[in-house]
């Protein structure tokens, strides 16, 4: 049976169809344990989304399971750390979805957390003190290798403007100078990370009294 479906496979457009999709059209259920080229396509995919580390293989091992029920927990699905139907369908969508995008949010969202509580330092460029700008410059270029201006006027002059902010834009506000003087990275549920000149880099609610009374708008980095 299984040459028999392999070799219908060979035919036709089907050969243009991601593995990914192979293996959905097949009902084919990926777990611990296993080893095949599908197998690969799926941690492939994982690794790009963040919810995988290290090398990609052939092999399901556990570490695999691990990021399989990570990203189902995060879609709403079954987390049983088995790839079938709708978790094969779901990687293809956030796929599709990405590769519209300028770059990959949950990377850079990722980076920005991890240098939560970073002492302010005026001109800082760097983990050992950031300015507001700094930040966000550091951040988007070791996350998604893109380079922003150094200054928050030029980053906003750069930016795409958006009605919305949506995760990992850039949001902006009026502080201590007439028009765009300090900015932050959009996490959602009106939360942005960002260098306070006072404090560290935190999170803070951009619907508080003092934001909200200087916000500008976001923009999307290109």
């Amino acid at each position: 049976m299984r040459k028999l479906v392999a070799s219908m496979l060979m035919g036709g457009a089907v050969l243009s169809t991601p593995v990914i999709g192979q293996a959905a059209s097949n009902d084919e259920l990926l777990k611990q344990g296993m080893k095949n080229e599908s197998i690969y396509e799926v941690k492939d995919s994982l690794k790009r989304e963040g919810y995988l580390k290290g090398e990609v293989s052939t092999y399901f091992n556990y570490e695999t399971k691990v990021a399989v029920q990570a990203f189902q927990q995060d879609h709403n699905l079954v987390a049983d750390g088995i790839v079938g139907t709708k978790t094969y369908k779901e990687l293809e969508t956030t796929e599709v979805e990405q590769g519209a995008s300028s770059f990959d949010e949950s990377a850079v969202i990722s980076k920005a957390k991890s240098l939560i509580g970073t002492p302010y330092k005026w001109a800082g460029t760097t983990p050992s003190g950031f300015d507001c700008s700094g930040l966000l410059q550091y951040v988007y270029k070791e996350s998604v290798d893109v380079e922003v201006p150094r200054t928050v006027a030029d980053i906003y002059a750069a930016g795409e403007s958006v009605k919305e902010p949506a995760v990992g834009d850039i949001v902006y506000f009026e502080t201590y100078k007439e028009g765009p003087s300090h900015a932050g990275i959009y996490l959602g549920d009106n939360q942005f990370i960002h260098t306070s000149t006072s404090k560290v880099v935190t999170i803070s609610d951009k619907n508080s009294s003092y934001w909200s009374e200087r916000y500008l708008g976001a923009k999307k980095v290109k």
